[in-house]
């Protein structure tokens, strides 16, 4: 953890920067208890569709990428049967998510959630930032729990109700626009394989990190 305050800002600080010099460009099992008390993807098709997606069907080139096997613990049959945290351990687009989970120890307070929407950065959208950046947020528990729970809004939204502004569990907000099987987070995040079901949360997997304003 930072020695100081203003050192965890500095961190912080150096996230963004990160992240704006990027640009556009991507457990345990703990039976679910009680709320958390902390604080345009591309499309499967040719051409872009404006259809809603059908309750518990995901949307998005990303989903390509997850394991069609029900067997595999990544699957999407086998993340709806299990809490978020744990659903992410086996999605192979999410380790480094899950790395940064278990290091904030949020796995336990996410796994017992009830109820949330989980707006999930890919192993890419890490890739994104600096090393030495993310190295500082990963070693300061209370930035990066700030960012992480940036990422969590309660209640699971569905895609029809997804754009619009929503509080998150950091305490800030943030916005989502689109519509269909398209939508972007706080501007330049795109949800790459969205409405994707665990057995307390609904997930969307963006390519980018969404930072908490200061």
């Amino acid at each position: 953890m930072f020695r100081t305050k203003l050192a965890a800002v500095a961190a912080a600080s150096a996230l963004v920067l990160s992240l704006a010099a990027c640009g556009d460009s991507s457990d345990d099992t703990a039976a679910p208890a009680s709320t958390m008390t902390t604080g345009a993807p591309m499309t499967t098709g040719a051409a872009p569709s404006s259809a809603a997606p059908m309750m518990g069907t995901q949307f998005g080139a990303g989903c390509a990428a997850v394991p069609s096997d029900p067997a595999n613990p990544g699957s999407f049959d086998a993340m709806a049967k299990v809490p978020v945290a744990s659903a992410a351990s086996g999605n192979p687009l999410l380790s480094t998510l899950v790395g940064a989970v278990k290091q904030a120890g949020l796995v336990d307070s996410l796994n017992n959630a009830t109820d949330v929407t989980v707006f999930a950065p890919t192993d890419d959208a890490f890739g994104k930032i600096a090393k030495a950046d993310l190295d500082k947020v990963l070693a300061d528990p209370a930035t990066l729990k700030s960012v992480l729970t940036y990422h969590v809004v309660p209640g699971k939204l569905s895609p029809s109700d997804l754009a619009g502004t929503h509080k998150t569990l950091q305490g800030g907000e943030l916005t989502v626009s689109g519509s269909g099987t398209s939508f972007t987070v706080n501007g330049n995040a795109m949800v790459v394989c969205g409405n994707v079901q665990t057995a307390n949360a609904t997930v969307y997997i963006i390519d980018t990190v969404l930072i908490p304003k200061s």
